[in-house]
């Protein structure tokens, strides 16, 4: 197969003309109805020279979008809002193995499976609870199981703020933001209907 990188042709593909009643060769590449995602690349159609013209000619890049999102996409900073994978501080990964910990580097990977194993199983008994994100995410910050009561909660709210309060542990104040969390995550759980 002949790629033409200076105008897109695909010689030798062996394919007709998407175009119906064209018999040419399908050399040309176009976006197909089901786009390039996580399940792949997509599909593509295969157009001669004249029909994919054509269909350059008429394509719409903003076809389906808001006018929130088409806004967004002509902005001179769309994309660069968030930060890919790969920049990331902790690049795509939950937590990076401690090795120092692990005698042998594919226990730490062993361990680290495990642990994103156990993660997911708990998601899967929150939704099965009907939990939601952030009731899930306020029950982890207070180290609770999602079988816990009332007097449970409350038990470990209090043993909590005792940690983390200043006036309590001596003036500390490094862990304000670990008390905040957990503050946000009571006030959450106890309003919620988690606790009949």
């Amino acid at each position: 197969m002949r790629h033409d990188k200076f105008h897109g042709r695909i010689a030798g593909t062996g394919r007709h003309c998407d175009a119906p009643g064209c018999d040419e060769h399908g050399e040309f590449r176009a976006p197909g109805y089901v786009p390039p995602g996580f399940d792949g690349p997509g599909h593509y159609r295969w157009f001669c020279l004249d029909h994919v013209r054509a269909f350059n000619a008429g394509y719409d890049w903003f076809d389906g979008m808001s006018a929130e999102e088409i806004l967004e996409a002509q902005s001179p900073i769309a994309g660069w809002a968030r930060e890919t994978r790969a920049f990331r501080p902790d690049a795509g990964i939950d937590q990076a193995p401690r090795w120092a910990d692990f005698s042998d580097p594919l226990d730490a990977i062993q361990q680290r499976a495990r642990m994103r194993r156990a993660a997911a199983m708990q998601t899967a008994d929150a939704a099965r609870r009907g939990i939601g994100k952030e009731d899930r995410q306020a029950f982890e910050a207070l180290g609770l199981g999602f079988d816990a009561d009332r007097k449970a909660l409350r038990a470990r709210y209090s043993e909590l703020v005792r940690r983390y309060h200043p006036d309590r542990n001596g003036g500390d104040r490094t862990h304000e933001a670990r008390l905040q969390q957990v503050v946000e995550a009571y006030q959450r759980l106890k309003g919620s209907g988690l606790f009949g």
